[in-house]
């Protein structure tokens, strides 16, 4: 228990500066505590995230806002029908005075970077990011280069247009550690968006942390405990959307087309240490992966066309399977 003490003493230290950046980002940001928080375990862990929600909800102001009180480089990439993949990665420029190639790399090489409506450029571009997002490095030509450290990608997409989009490949949406479903404010939030846009000016959001001090913080998350019954609940939980049979789920065998896969369990444990971070703990409890778990496995879920027809979504999916498995 000793080390437990040392350790939550160490955490609510290290993570001091969550408590200002959240209010930096008040500055500007009215509600979308969930989404904010959601972006910030992202950060904290090193894992891309998804933002899925219809036009005006602040998803791009979140994150540039974001990126402000955290000092890093910050890109906003616009996809489009007609981006090619080197207007993201970068490209061989051939240089005629002395007959030689240069290399001219394109935005993403920086800390975090925005893919603005990412299901509306096709799926050559799409792909551009894999690479990226996975290996941390870019490949022009025959040479490999490092991509700046923290690497984070963004990305957000429109759930109700589908004329001139592509949805992103399931390999793709797997490598997003989180894909967060941002809704409408409330009523009283948007009295306040209200006035915020139409009164006078507001303050501008200040740098809290650099992107050193982000580091750092990953390797406090990193050492954050998590018991081992935990352990085997992450596990259990996710085999449960693969065999739901053995986890006394036989209704829904017909209902799931794929699992989730490994990067799951992986994330799902990252996610909730993260979470725990927030709440400035040293240690995972059960709550931590239930609040962070719908955003984990709700792209990892894929139905079948017969839950479909019986209009059971992916997240009701995964609530039958946390409802269903014991909590240690």
């Amino acid at each position: 228990m000793q080390d437990i003490r040392v350790l939550n003493d160490m955490v609510r230290q290290e993570s001091a500066f969550v408590d200002a950046l959240l209010a930096e980002v008040r500055k500007v940001i009215v509600g979308q505590t969930e989404m904010v928080e959601r972006l910030l375990i992202g950060m904290l862990t090193g894992g891309h995230v998804l933002l899925e929600g219809v036009p005006g909800l602040a998803k791009t102001l979140t994150c540039r806002s974001l990126a402000s009180a955290m000092k890093v480089q910050f890109q906003r990439i616009q996809f489009t029908p007609d981006l090619l993949p080197a207007d993201i990665l970068g490209t061989m420029i051939y240089n005629p005075k002395d007959q030689t190639f240069s290399v001219k790399k394109g935005p993403i090489f920086t800390n975090l970077v925005l893919a603005d409506e990412i299901n509306r450029a096709p799926a050559k571009v799409q792909s551009a990011l894999l690479e990226a997002m996975q290996e941390r490095q870019i490949t022009i030509s025959d040479t490999t280069f490092e991509l700046p450290s923290p690497f984070l990608v963004l990305a957000t997409q429109n759930p109700i247009e589908q004329e001139g989009t592509y949805p992103l490949p399931e390999a793709q949406v797997d490598r997003f550690m989180l894909k967060v479903k941002v809704g409408y404010p409330s009523r009283d939030e948007e009295r306040q968006i209200l006035d915020f846009a139409t009164g006078p000016g507001h303050d501008e959001v200040q740098p809290v942390i650099t992107g050193d001090q982000l580091l750092a913080a990953r390797k406090v998350v990193e050492e954050i405990h998590i018991d081992d019954k935990l352990k085997q609940y992450i596990v259990d939980i996710v085999f449960a959307s693969r065999n739901p049979g053995d986890y006394g789920l036989a209704e829904m065998a017909d209902f799931i087309q794929f699992g989730a896969s490994p990067r799951a369990t992986i994330f799902l444990t990252q996610a909730a240490r993260g979470h725990a971070f927030l709440r400035h703990r040293g240690y995972v409890i059960p709550e931590d992966i239930k609040a962070i778990g719908m955003d984990v496995l709700r792209h990892r879920v894929i139905p079948t066309y017969q839950a479909e027809a019986e209009q059971l979504t992916s997240e009701d999916i995964v609530q039958r399977i946390f409802d269903r498995i014991d909590v240690p």
